[in-house]
C-alpha cells in the first residue's frame, strides 16, 4: 500500500492542490502576480510623475489626459490597491486573534483599498476626458 490510501482527499483535490479551505494557492499567487505587476509598471509610473514634476498645470493635465499615461496609471493604481490588500490581510490574519475584530478589520481593509482604487480611476478618468 502506498500513502495515497489513508488519505481521504478524492485524487481530483489532490490534482488541483486544494487544502481544506478550498482555495490552494490562489492567495500566493494572486500576492506574486501584482508584486510583479508593481514591479513592471513602477517604472512608467515614475517616469509620469518625473513628466509631472516639470509641468505647468495644463501640460500635467494632458500628460494624464493621454491614453497610454492614464492606462499605465491606473494598471499600476488597481496593482498597487489589490496587493496592499492582499498584504494587510495576511497581517490582520496573523496578529488579530479575536474572530469579530478580525473579520471588522478585514472588511475595512477591503473598503479602503476599493475606494482608494476608485478615487484615483475617477480622478483619472475625469482628467481623461476633461481634456
Amino acid at each position: 500500500m502506498n500513502n495515497n490510501s489513508h488519505s481521504i482527499r478524492t485524487p481530483m483535490s489532490r490534482v488541483r492542490g486544494l487544502g481544506a479551505a478550498r482555495s490552494g494557492t490562489d492567495h500566493f499567487w494572486k500576492s506574486r502576480v501584482t508584486a510583479v505587476a508593481n514591479v513592471i509598471l513602477t517604472v512608467p509610473f515614475v517616469v509620469i510623475v518625473m513628466m509631472l514634476a516639470k509641468a505647468d498645470y495644463a501640460g500635467a493635465m494632458k500628460i494624464v489626459g493621454h491614453p497610454l499615461a492614464a492606462i499605465l496609471l491606473m494598471a499600476f493604481i488597481t496593482s498597487a490597491a489589490i496587493h496592499m490588500r492582499l498584504g494587510m490581510q495576511v497581517i490582520i490574519e496573523d496578529y488579530v486573534h479575536s474572530e469579530g475584530t478580525k473579520i471588522v478589520l478585514l472588511m475595512f481593509n477591503t473598503f479602503f483599498a476599493v475606494a482608494i482604487a476608485l478615487a484615483s480611476a475617477y480622478a483619472i478618468l475625469r482628467i481623461g476626458f476633461a481634456g
